[in-house]
């Protein structure tokens, strides 16, 4: 790709892109920060409620550029950070408040008030749409102009998933919707239809142009937050321009050209970028593992296949596992040696990670001991092939281990995990399937083991992995698709675990809770974590723009332009 293909990309389309502009305008570089790695396919809707969201300005947890939630999350710290919310309080078991900036507007200077927020939650409760809070919400409603109270239902309240929702939920103009719905009858599928042409929200941006090479945001100058949360301060960057690449391979090209200024790709080996070609190009930490652990890619058992529902067996692979070669073969070392707990030992909720009790009662990559598990408490012998068979016969494999076709990381770590389980004698094969039929079989439980992530960084964790990998309560049986608990594990003492925790509010009580459940994931081994992922991979290159958050200069987490990560565009500057 040529230098200045950018602007010139641009140029075409301001002209002939359907940009009503009465002349040709260039957009200085210096005014515009170019992103990669959120939008994989052409824009079709702006609609938030399309069910796959069809541009990357639609994604509530994420993307604010548009419309806001009330929160967002700083997963480096583990708390929120105010947006159209000024604060929230827990009023007493069941309620929690939250009041709404007074000087918060949308884009068409309506203010935004608690009636918008009303209406953006019972929006959910109508619809099929966003976060499905209503299991545990009994009702939410106006105080006053800006404030609003959540009531949770008091046969089943959870405060997590709770503080979770008002960091998840778009607030939308309820004169702008309310009128969307009656004009579509109240049909959630034509409402789902609905382009949503020029969005209004009450975000630093809107939408300048879409095409099906580009998608342009534009500042809004007299955005609401620029006064009341940033100093009196615009964003630096005039215009958001996210090329729409076929490929990391072309998108990071791009990028180390200098034609990308912050991605989200992953690109391996990303240190030859400054240490061999000395480009100007950098990541949250200038050494391994560059990027912060977020999330826990794992490996999932189908606990009732015989003779995978033996913990044992389940055991003697987590010991066979070479974790460190995953790190360093799949992850390109953005990810340290994973560990034998559901609670990552990073962020907000490392807090509650008991490394004692990891290394007394975990696992590690130590073939001997899966051997030993095999031979001694299975009484399993080793055939000629070199593959161990259990005193009843059994053979141990072939056993499937499947993730989706293209994931090349992931394809990495499960061609690993086979590796080093045929070394120490039980027979793991691998198969990428493309995408649907893996999803499918991951979700009907037609499956070995599979990998996935349980969940992502939010108020909820570490208690959404423990309700996701091991809670059984509501779990469609094997064949129905279930969203969570995929290996259908069941053990009614951890439901009630589970059930409790959200209840708690004491520290002390809190960490007990989750060293109890810990230590009966480690014994049960539903699931294996491989790998600590970022939650979104952070790189930025310097030729245009400076001034980006790393963990020297921590101002705002490694999101790039995500979330609380959108800070930074308050912070950088135009290289001179």
């Amino acid at each position: 790709m040529k230098k200045g293909f950018m602007v010139f990309l641009l140029l075409v389309m301001l002209v002939t892109g359907g940009v009503m502009l009465g002349q040709v305008t260039q957009i200085p570089r210096n005014e515009a920060v170019y992103v990669a790695g959120f939008q994989w396919g052409p824009p079709t809707s702006d609609n938030p409620f399309t069910g796959s969201p069809m541009t990357f300005v639609s994604d509530p947890r994420q993307h604010i550029w548009i419309y806001e939630p009330l929160f967002t999350w700083d997963f480096l710290n583990g708390k929120y950070v105010p947006i159209l919310g000024e604060s929230y309080k827990w009023l007493d078991d069941m309620r929690l408040e939250v009041k709404i900036n007074p000087k918060a507007y949308f884009h068409d200077g309506e203010p935004v008030t608690a009636d918008d927020v009303v209406y953006s939650f019972k929006f959910g409760q109508k619809y099929p749409v966003g976060l499905q809070i209503w299991e545990w919400l009994k009702d939410i409603y106006k105080v006053d102009d800006h404030t609003v109270i959540f009531e949770m239902k008091p046969e089943n309240p959870n405060r997590l998933m709770v503080e979770d929702a008002i960091g998840a939920t778009f607030i939308i103009p309820e004169h702008i919707w309310s009128k969307v719905e009656a004009d579509n009858g109240y049909d959630i599928a034509k409402i789902r239809q609905f382009r949503n042409e020029n969005p209004v929200g009450s975000g630093p941006y809107k939408v300048f142009h879409e095409s099906p090479e580009t998608i342009i945001l534009e500042r809004v100058d007299n955005y609401w937050g620029n006064e009341a949360l940033h100093g009196g301060k615009k964003p630096s960057a005039k215009y958001i321009v996210h090329p729409i690449f076929k490929s990391n391979d072309e998108g990071n090209l791009a990028f180390e050209n200098g034609e990308v200024d912050i991605s989200q790709e992953f690109i391996p080996r990303i240190w030859e970028a400054w240490e061999k070609k000395g480009l100007p190009i950098g990541t949250w930490y200038k050494e391994i593992p560059y990027y912060v652990p977020a999330t826990m890619p794992s490996l999932w058992f189908n606990v009732h296949k015989y003779p995978l529902s033996l913990p044992e067996v389940r055991r003697a692979i987590a010991y066979s596992i070479n974790y460190a070669r995953i790190a360093e073969l799949a992850m390109s070392n953005y990810s340290p040696a994973a560990q034998a707990s559901l609670i990552m030992p990073y962020g907000g909720e490392a807090k509650y990670f008991n490394e004692s009790l990891v290394k007394q009662y975990g696992w590690e990559y130590n073939p001997q001991k899966a051997i030993e598990i095999l031979e001694k408490e299975l009484k399993a012998t080793k055939g000629k092939d070199g593959i161990y068979v259990l005193p009843d016969g059994t053979r141990l494999g072939p056993f499937k281990v499947e993730c989706p076709y293209g994931w090349s990381d992931w394809n990495a770590a499960l061609q690993i995990v086979a590796q080093s389980a045929k070394a120490v004698g039980i027979d793991v094969q691998t198969s990428f399937p493309d995408m649907p039929i893996a999803y499918d079989n991951r979700q009907t439980g037609n499956f070995d083991m599979t990998m996935w992530t349980p969940s992502s960084p939010c108020p909820a964790q570490p208690w959404l992995n423990f309700q996701i990998v091991m809670y059984s309560k509501g779990v469609a049986e094997f064949g129905k698709l279930a969203y969570s608990n995929f290996g259908r594990y069941k053990n009614e003492w951890v439901d009630q675990l589970i059930d409790m925790i959200p209840k708690v509010t004491d520290e002390n009580e809190l960490k007990n809770l989750y060293n109890e459940l810990d230590q009966i994931y480690r014994q049960d081994i539903p699931v294996i974590p491989l790998m600590y992922r970022p939650w979104t991979f952070y790189e930025f290159n310097e030729t245009h723009w400076t001034g980006w958050a790393t963990a020297e200069n921590p101002y705002a987490p490694p999101m790039p332009l995500v979330g609380a990560g959108m800070e930074m565009l308050w912070h950088i500057q135009p290289v001179k």
